[in-house]
């Protein structure tokens, strides 16, 4: 590593450098300013949980909205695909169908699918649910096609992970797309 030095030369009229003292000729220096604090160290990102069901993609399409950036002033409690109307929408893993119909708050026509261990993924702003309440599926298969319902202001889908009730971001679960 190298350093460069540096100096300040400091030049006096002939009639005071006579009566300088060495501390005059060095630069003022002001009082060092109080230090702020160190800011917080990030949060380490969310770590997969244990036991949590292994998930498969629910359809193809790009993430349009991440797990807790805000919408209409609220964080993202999911993910947000972009898609086509009419394509496929698949269970994301094995479990039972607790609720397939419409939820006429926000998210239109969705399926509640509870897995082993108290997790349930969502699927909402579906057009056309293609499996029953009690029903029981396996991962991949085919519960929905795309459509444009509730909020939605364009096909796609809504897609949430939860324990219980409490949302976990679906990016941590689902496998890395190439």
């Amino acid at each position: 590593m190298r350093f460069r030095l540096a100096a300040t030369l400091l030049l006096l009229p002939a009639g005071l450098a006579a009566h300088a003292q060495p501390e005059d000729l060095l630069p003022k220096r002001s009082a060092p300013a109080p230090r702020k604090p160190a800011p917080a160290p990030a949060q380490p990102p969310a770590k997969r949980e244990t036991g949590a069901p292994r998930l498969v993609w629910p359809t193809s399409g790009a993430v349009t909205a991440k797990f807790g950036a805000p919408v209409k002033g609220l964080p993202n409690n999911g993910i947000d695909l972009a898609a086509f109307a009419g394509m496929t929408v698949h269970a994301a893993a094995a479990g039972k169908v607790v609720f397939a119909g419409t939820e006429p708050e926000r998210f239109g026509q969705l399926i509640l699918i509870e897995h082993t261990g108290g997790w349930v993924t969502a699927y909402a702003y579906l057009g056309q649910v293609k499996i029953k309440e009690g029903q029981t599926v396996k991962a991949r298969q085919i519960i929905a096609r795309i459509g444009k319902s509730g909020e939605a202001k364009r096909p796609g889908l809504h897609f949430e992970l939860r324990k219980g009730t409490s949302p976990r971001n679906p990016a941590l679960y689902l496998p890395i797309r190439l």
